[in-house]
């Protein structure tokens, strides 16, 4: 079949039921010339290896996008990552990036919510609000969402070792609105395999921490259908120091250790692969990072297609949500950071993401500031409504360079995913060390590289001036502990303490068993039970995880 041929096909199966069920933004897309704005390019001649490797946008392997008309019919997914001191002030913080354009919410917590503990246990002393809004009981979930209609809006939570438990506050609190778990849209991060690798907000060790995933694929697969229970995360895996090519291989990796262990906890492939995400990172190199997002969307889709024979293509596709890279951020002339996130933005928006959040130019330094946090947002609106990239399914696919650069970052990952396989998989690698040690010599090349100025810094090993910083500055009240531990007090004294103590009795029998967690864990916060008591409860059965030296 010619490749006009196969583009007819394309148009007449996979576009046409697509337009009808989104419409382009525009009836017609032109450059201020009054030249057409194409579809869909493509090459002139065509090898045999065109179908194999590129193919159409929205059908497999995906390297051109997982839907046919992509931004034509509808933007990214504008989702600016917030959170900070009390559920009140996070709050207010939403509803503001809502009026100003933002699409969706995406919820940062504070160190002591991630790993499990009340803002009035010890361990939290002086870290309440600081890195993120501190989250103990369902009251804190519901001032979080105050005046915010859960049916309406979809929501990203970055939680991991306790996402069970912040994901069933969730639900009842959309519950209690009247809404229907049925339709609730949104995603927790969940993924705990890169917490061993790169992060550290890690509460119990391997294997219950499977258990806990695999019961929330379970669960949402049934009851929360439109929810993606995962978002498997490479970001902080760029963050910690790795390649590009580390990111994509790693992540992809793990992916595959949750698809296993899916299967062997009894779930069909087909259940639960299309409530899958993935989480990338988008650094500066634009050119490599629109390249890497194209080889990881074409190597998911052969892994589920291939390895793991999912018939759905809903199943084959990945879909993922972009991060700018926060650790190319200088304290030193911030406002440069604008433009870098800029790049790298786009370069995200190039590759195809189904969601967005642009990093603030003040992160380096402190919290960002509702300015700083607007111009952000503002630099995703510009992209969508003003660069033209949108306009076009693919703008770079063909470019010599980019497809070269696809096809050698697909064989370095398949590489490293080939050594970790023969290891018995990502968790037997982490186990040994391997990931970690690959990222952590990668990042040490990094830094000499940069020390020794063979990679410039712009503002930090060159271009350097001396400045006095007049930023507005955001500030967490310190005096917010205090107030939420008040909060918790009023709440101990209020339950009842016999429904409290008979629940979490029976958390206990049933972490010992097999049965499905989830809908135990809507029962205890609907009753006034706590993210640290749900947390410490599990630690008693399961004991906590300890990382070993390497």
């Amino acid at each position: 079949m010619s490749l006009n041929e196969q583009y007819n096909k394309w148009k007449e199966n996979t576009l046409k039921k697509s337009l009808e069920k989104f419409k382009e933004r525009k009836e017609c897309f032109e450059y201020s010339s009054g030249l057409e704005v194409p579809r869909l390019s493509l090459p002139p001649q065509v090898d045999s290896a065109y179908e194999e490797k590129l193919g159409f946008p929205g059908e497999y392997p995906y390297t051109r996008g997982v839907q046919p008309t992509m931004y034509r019919s509808r933007f990214w997914t504008m989702r600016q990552y917030a959170g900070f001191s009390t559920a009140e002030e996070s709050n207010k913080r939403y509803r503001y990036l809502l009026a100003q354009g933002q699409t969706g919410l995406s919820v940062a917590f504070d160190l002591p919510t991630q790993i499990g503990y009340d803002a009035d246990d010890p361990i939290a002393q002086g870290e309440v609000g600081k890195v993120g809004v501190s989250i103990s009981s369902i009251h804190d979930m519901m001032q979080l969402y105050d005046q915010i209609p859960l049916d309406k809006v979809s929501t990203s939570m970055t939680i991991n070792a306790p996402a069970g438990v912040l994901l069933a506050m969730y639900i009842a609190v959309a519950k209690r609105q009247g809404a229907d778990m049925r339709g609730l849209r949104g995603t927790i991060q969940n993924d705990i395999l890169k917490e061993y690798v790169a992060r550290g907000t890690y509460i119990f060790p391997p294997a219950p921490s499977m258990r806990l995933i695999t019961d929330i694929f379970s669960f949402c697969a049934k009851e929360v259908p439109y929810w993606n229970t995962i978002s498997i995360s490479g970001y902080h895996i760029r963050e910690a120091g790795s390649t590009a090519i580390q990111e994509v291989a790693f992540t992809l990796a793990n992916g595959i250790a949750y698809v296993e262990a899916a299967l062997k906890a009894g779930l069909d492939i087909d259940s639960f692969a299309g409530q899958l995400s993935f989480f990338f990172n988008a650094h500066n190199n634009l050119l490599e990072e629109v390249a890497k997002f194209r080889a990881a969307r074409r190597m998911w889709a052969r892994i589920m297609r291939e390895r793991f024979k999912a018939q759905k293509p809903s199943s084959w596709q990945l879909r993922f949500h972009t991060q700018t890279a926060g650790s190319t951020l200088t304290a030193q002339q911030p406002e440069n950071n604008v433009v870098r996130v800029t790049l790298q933005a786009l370069s995200a928006v190039l590759g195809g993401t189904q969601s967005l959040h642009t990093n603030s130019m003040d992160e380096a330094l402190w919290l960002p500031t509702e300015k700083s946090v607007r111009v952000a947002l503002r630099t995703q609106q510009i992209i969508a409504y003003e660069s033209g990239v949108a306009d076009s399914v693919d703008p770079l696919a063909g470019s010599y360079l980019i497809e070269h650069l696809t096809d050698e970052i697909e064989k370095g990952a398949l590489d490293y995913i080939a050594k970790i396989d023969e290891m018995g998989g990502a968790l037997q690698s982490i186990e040994r060390g391997y990931m970690q040690n690959e990222i952590q010599n990668a990042a040490y090349a990094a830094q000499q590289s940069i020390e020794r100025k063979e990679d410039i810094v712009v503002g930090v090993n060159a271009f350097e001036v001396k400045e006095e910083r007049n930023l507005e500055r955001l500030q967490v009240d310190p005096s917010i502990e205090l107030g939420q531990r008040e909060k918790l007090k009023k709440l101990r004294e209020s339950r009842n303490r016999e429904s409290v103590d008979r629940l979490l009795s029976k958390l206990v029998n049933a972490a010992k068993g097999t049965e499905n967690l989830m809908p135990l864990f809507i029962e205890c916060v609907e009753n006034d039970i706590t993210l640290g008591e749900i947390s410490n409860t599990l630690r008693g059965v399961w004991g906590e995880y300890v990382a070993e030296g390497f």
